[in-house]
């Protein structure tokens, strides 16, 4: 028998058809996530459902419609039948999790930033209007914008056994970071915006073939990495970081984030950096075609999310009184692209110099976990116990954390 995984991110996302008995995976597929065009980041998306109910009602349409188009995609990739295939599980943040229903996210929108329900839910594929399988289940929402695909993720690292005080990150639009004592699961989110998932960049685009993926300076000689192999079509989260945190160490960009003037560039990298008519930019790939650069703005968007991650971790350490020096375990996910070093992570400023020692990446995490679930006999009770153990503590109007935000938005010296 096979099922269906779903990842419901607010910028991308992700589908997969695997053996249930076998756990192996047979297909997979990704897009964008279509809401885009009612905001970028869930709190837009909330707020224009929350004053126009046709906007709610067309968000809910685009998502059911994309993610059967996803579904039928693994099955005809992989050539199996939908009569083979009887349950999906889908895990995503409150707000994905609630537009896809349609249920109403007042509750969401405005404090305490509740979720109409917290249990994992099981419910006909109909209700959807899938015809691809029988029934779904949704992933546990613990609270705030800590959702079922923070739980999945969770879930699927479960197998390699972290060791407590543990860290998780999922480095996504809302930035989902917990922290395992041992006993409890101290969770938030972040508002980190889309720039690690490729959104809201000038030449920005999800991890999908085309995408500048890695970048690699050596010297005043720039290589890049496309996903595919293909031509470059514009670049995705793993590439801005790894080019950001490059140009750093080679002083290109300063300690503020400001990106240096070709003519304060002595290297031959400064026949790169270009005057874009709204800033500065520093070109990747350029042909008859077009370029694509990575641009002042860009840098801007990036200090942003990592200042507001870095800032949740702090604030969280804090709450469980754990010292950063304690941490055994670092657990990073995301749809960057590619697997980013953790040199880089620290150059920019997400990581410190005891995280970088312990950080290991996860591909695709929350996926991962959904289709953990779906393979095992146990899974729906084995999540909802995981989500029981959830502790969630908002960061909005926290001083703590509006203070951490502001000293993290520069670089580090």
């Amino acid at each position: 028998m096979y099922a269906i995984a779903f990842d419901l991110g607010t910028t991308t996302l992700a589908a997969s058809l695997f053996e249930r008995t076998t756990g192996r995976r047979l297909a997979m597929v990704g897009s964008l996530n279509p809401q885009r065009e009612y905001g970028a980041d869930v709190v837009s998306r909330l707020d224009a459902a929350v004053h126009d109910p046709s906007a709610a009602a067309a968000m809910t349409t685009l998502i059911c419609n994309e993610l059967a188009r996803l579904g039928q995609a693994v099955l005809q990739q992989s050539g199996v039948g939908m009569q083979t295939v009887r349950l999906a599980a889908l895990a995503g943040n409150p707000a994905m999790q609630h537009l896809l229903l349609g249920w109403p996210v007042e509750s969401l929108a405005r404090p305490p930033f509740r979720p109409r329900q917290t249990a994992g839910l099981t419910i006909a594929a109909a209700e959807l209007d899938w015809t691809f399988c029988e029934q779904v289940y949704l992933f546990p929402q613990p609270g705030g914008f800590v959702g079922g695909d923070t739980v999945a993720f969770l879930f699927g690292c479960a197998a390699a056994q972290p060791v407590a005080p543990a860290l998780y990150l999922d480095m996504g639009t809302n930035g989902e970071m917990v922290l395992d004592d041992g006993v409890t699961l101290w969770a938030t989110s972040a508002a980190a915006g889309p720039a690690f998932e490729g959104g809201n960049l000038a030449c920005g685009m999800a991890a999908l073939s085309g995408a500048i993926c890695g970048v690699t300076l050596d010297g005043d000689r720039l290589r890049i990495e496309t996903i595919g192999n293909s031509r470059p079509r514009g670049v995705c989260g793993s590439a801005v970081i790894q080019l950001v945190a490059a140009l750093r160490r080679d002083g290109i960009i300063d300690r503020s984030g400001r990106l240096l003037a070709a003519a304060e560039v002595e290297s031959n990298l400064a026949t790169r950096i270009v005057d874009q008519g709204e800033g500065l930019a520093f070109v990747l790939y350029r042909d008859a075609q077009g370029q694509v650069f990575v641009s002042q703005n860009d840098i801007r968007q990036l200090q942003l999310a990592k200042g507001a991650v870095r800032a949740g971790l702090e604030v969280l350490l804090e709450r469980a009184r754990i010292r950063c020096d304690a941490l055994q375990d670092l657990i990073l996910t995301g749809s960057f692209g590619a697997v980013l070093e953790p040199e880089a992570l620290k150059t920019v400023g997400i990581f410190s110099e005891e995280m970088v020692e312990k950080c290991r990446f996860v591909r695709e995490g929350a996926l991962a976990g959904v289709e953990q679930l779906l393979s095992q006999v146990n899974g729906i009770p084995s999540v909802e116990q995981l989500a029981a153990r959830f502790r969630v503590i908002p960061l909005s109007g926290t001083p703590l954390f509006e203070q951490k935000f502001l000293e993290q938005i520069d670089f580090p010296a």
